[in-house]
């Protein structure tokens, strides 16, 4: 119709009104965009593969998003959700037992987190795109985990040094292990890497004694 706006191809889902059908079909989508980079990579990750993985074809990925990009800003905004929320389940880490499982349950979850975004998580963390979307989502998700750990020192009587640096020392140590434990080849028992980063983040920066009287890593 004559001066009736035509609704641009890729229009993200937050300004869409999506049937069941399209919520499925986006979905798969995003979920094929997942594994894609993180087998691939951020820059290495192309439509194509997408497409491929989801078996759907071109016309209709660009129903739903415009470009790679577009694809991977949706994926950004739903881990930086999960992050803030992640954020903000962390309870006071005591130097007991009990704030060893607590903290240990949190670095489970973390883990969960990474495992599914692990792609998106190193795009913010090693600066791989240029997109300011991606980097604001980034730096809005790891702004909340920090303030949350910096509050978790702080109320722990944290005195080694200052507590913004313990968290981001406590986060950066956290991000990596993750990225590691998921490399190719890298044959780690996901339970012992979660003991062992329970017990030295617990007794290095919550003056704990790890599991108490119980450190017997990965078995569980």
């Amino acid at each position: 119709m004559a001066g009736q706006q035509k609704r641009p191809t890729g229009t993200p889902a937050s300004e869409r009104d999506l049937r069941r059908q399209g919520r499925k079909t986006m979905a798969r989508l995003l979920d094929a965009g997942m594994t894609v980079l993180n087998d691939r990579g951020y820059h290495a990750a192309r439509v194509d593969d997408i497409v491929r993985a989801a078996d759907a074809s071109h016309g209709t990925f660009y129903l739903y998003f415009a470009n790679k990009e577009d694809l991977v800003r949706a994926l950004a905004e739903e881990c930086a959700g999960e992050m803030t929320e992640l954020a903000g389940s962390l309870g006071r880490v005591e130097p007991g037992p009990e704030g060893y499982e607590r903290l240990r349950s949190w670095l489970e979850r973390f883990h969960e987190v990474y495992a599914r975004y692990g792609a998106v998580i190193r795009a913010w963390v090693e600066n791989q795109s240029t997109d300011s979307e991606l980097r604001r989502l980034g730096a809005s998700a790891f702004g909340d985990m920090a303030a949350r750990l910096v509050t978790q020192l702080e109320e722990s009587g944290y005195e080694s040094v200052d507590a913004e640096m313990g968290a981001a020392a406590l986060l950066a140590m956290v991000e990596r292990m993750n990225y590691f434990m998921l490399q190719p080849g890298t044959d780690w028992d996901e339970a012992v890497v979660l003991d062992t980063l329970a017990m030295l983040t617990h007794r290095g920066f919550f003056a704990g004694q790890g599991s108490g009287s119980r450190i017997r890593l990965g078995q569980r």
